[in-house]
């Protein structure tokens, strides 16, 4: 409603040149509901037009200037306030004075650096969004329209298995194994555990998937707990010389990688964390960090695309398509060492 005049006569709206075919990511928002937003990467150009549309044809919008923003930023939710921008680009789409009919003005912000993953968190969010403004005297125009951005990783070239043994004086002697120290999101985590000794009556035992959430500095830090997944891997009492396989698959849970010192605000870590509890209700546990990355979709090519690259190493044949023995050895040769690839391929993404 407008009232004396003043209120906004216009309609602004932000469209991406590639909204139908970029993909979207579902995120979680500051009350908890996930929405999908459009998916971007580190320096990814971002481009499109911001549309106007006068509410009343028949009268002018003067203003005193319109500008379209791309901005990163941190809010911790302890200091509402200050909104730490750690990208801000600002692009100038028309300069002071008036609109009389319905347009549009193109906008490129091009190969934005995007260096952190979008995040949002018990204390703290981390967003990415696209902002205009019609500057007008009394009162701007602001729309905003957000993006997601997720961080890529490669494999770790060291990736250590995790091998501890834990337990109670006299009472309690467990060895317990993780296969990786990191895994990425679609990961599954395998490992053991081995009793030496039991002497305590133990009913249950599960692993427990715990995100810390690490805000401030100093003396103003802030640790807030997240058991994320509780995985039952035993019901009743081991006996001594007993061991319990681990298989747990990450891809059902809602995990984020890790983000360590993010622009000097806050971290995320993950945790694995054993759980033995016995009959007295008495509980035992030992954690152990663990590093989660995102990792990219692997693109596989076609076996006609294969076969298409496989029959470019035949350069050499007779003209009744026979191949000479030199060729031959070397195609057999080649096939032996794509199919050693291929399988490590798989048995690495397997495990």
């Amino acid at each position: 409603m407008s009232f004396f005049g003043f209120g906004q006569s216009v309609e602004v709206e932000i469209l991406l040149n590639d909204a139908e075919s970029r993909k979207r990511a579902e995120h979680k928002t500051e009350d908890g509901k996930k929405e999908k937003y459009f998916l971007f990467y580190d320096g990814e150009t971002v481009s499109g037009k911001v549309s106007l549309a006068l509410k009343n044809p028949n009268k002018r919008l003067e203003h005193q200037g319109i500008k379209i923003e791309f901005i990163g930023q941190i809010e911790l939710y302890y200091d509402r306030g200050n909104h730490h921008e750690f990208v801000s680009l600002v692009k100038d789409l028309a300069r002071p004075g008036e609109i009389s009919q319905s347009q549009a003005f193109d906008f490129e912000f091009t190969h934005v650096e995007k260096p952190y993953e979008s995040y949002t968190g018990q204390n703290v969010k981390l967003r990415y969004f696209l902002r205009a403004t019609i500057s007008r005297r009394l009162n701007d125009v602001v729309k905003e329209m957000d993006i997601v951005v997720h961080t890529l990783s490669t494999y770790p070239e060291l990736n250590s298995s995790i091998k501890m043994e834990v337990g109670i004086e006299d009472c309690l002697h467990i060895e317990f194994e993780y296969n990786k120290s990191k895994y990425h999101l679609k990961d599954v985590i395998v490992g053991k555990i081995y009793f030496l000794l039991v002497r305590i009556k133990i009913k249950h035992m599960e692993i427990d998937i715990i995100k810390r959430e690490t805000t401030g500095t100093g003396p103003n830090v802030y640790h807030e707990n997240d058991t994320i997944a509780k995985y039952e891997i035993m019901d009743g009492a081991p006996v001594r010389g007993e061991s319990i396989p681990i298989r747990l698959f990450l891809a059902g849970y809602e995990l984020t990688p890790t983000m360590r010192d993010i622009n000097k605000k806050f971290s995320v870590r993950y945790y694995l964390n054993l759980v033995l509890i016995d009959e007295e209700e008495r509980r035992y546990f030992k954690q152990q960090e663990v590093v989660l990355w995102r990792k990219g979709d692997i693109v596989r090519k076609s076996m006609s695309h294969q076969a298409a690259i496989a029959s470019q190493r035949f350069e050499g044949t007779t003209s009744l398509g026979e191949v000479p023995r030199c060729q031959e050895r070397r195609w057999i040769r080649q096939f032996i060492l794509d199919f050693a690839d291929v399988a490590k391929m798989i048995f690495s993404k397997e495990n």
